[in-house]
């Protein structure tokens, strides 16, 4: 089965860089038909191959323009998965999902939002570049459980500082929660600003905030 969406991720992968979005698609859409599930295709091939975009990218093996290109496919695919996904057993609990201040690279952020609304929660994603300012108006306007933000370049370190500082200020009580490829590169940060932070797989995420917000909290 893992060989098989190895294959998979790869001929994703190429349409990917070939940037052949109905191929890509396809390929989303014929692994689903073999029996995958959406959690499994999501995680095993969309995100799969989004990594393995951003080592190419690192490497100058893909310019800007493609990078972007193979981004918007697996926005595209996504899109497509959260149509096909069951509708889960409601946990009566909402998460607001965002990127700090100056993060573009939303997909990271998209796949967390897209996992957590299939294990039930309620969620609210802001996207991108979120101004912090206008992340707590929303706050203000969902008064979620716990709030999670999204970092993947080091410099929008500062991005998060801010957004956490501006939350513990005026919802000291509301649970955040952050994760990114940049706090890879920040172990001790976290720690620094009161926060708590989680490894990238659905089963972390997952794990991490039923640890936050516990069985005998939900209604």
């Amino acid at each position: 089965m893992q060989e098989h969406l190895t294959t998979v991720r790869d001929q994703y992968l190429r349409a990917q860089v070939l940037g052949d979005r109905r191929a890509a698609l396809q390929i989303v859409r014929e692994a689903l038909a073999q029996g995958h599930s959406v959690r499994t295709v999501r995680q095993h091939v969309v995100q799969s191959a989004q990594r393995e975009i951003g080592k190419l990218w690192q490497a100058n093996r893909l310019s800007i323009a493609h990078e972007h290109m193979a981004t918007a496919i697996s926005q595209m695919a996504l899109a497509h998965l959260f149509e096909e996904a069951p509708v889960p057993r409601s946990r009566g609990r909402k998460i607001v999902v965002a990127c700090v201040e100056g993060e573009r690279h939303e997909l990271p952020a998209r796949l967390v939002a897209d996992y957590l609304e299939s294990e039930g929660y309620i969620v609210r994603f802001l996207s991108a570049d979120v101004p912090t300012e206008t992340l707590c108006a929303a706050l203000v306007e969902e008064a979620p459980d716990l709030l999670a933000l999204s970092v993947t370049m080091s410099f929008n370190i500062t991005g998060l500082r801010a957004a956490v500082a501006a939350v513990h200020e005026r919802f000291p009580g509301l649970k955040i929660l952050a994760g990114g490829l940049a706090l890879t590169w920040a172990p001790d940060l976290a720690a620094q600003l009161g926060i708590v932070t989680t490894g990238g797989t659905p089963e972390e995420v997952v794990a991490k905030i039923e640890e936050l917000l516990p069985e005998e909290h939900k209604p």
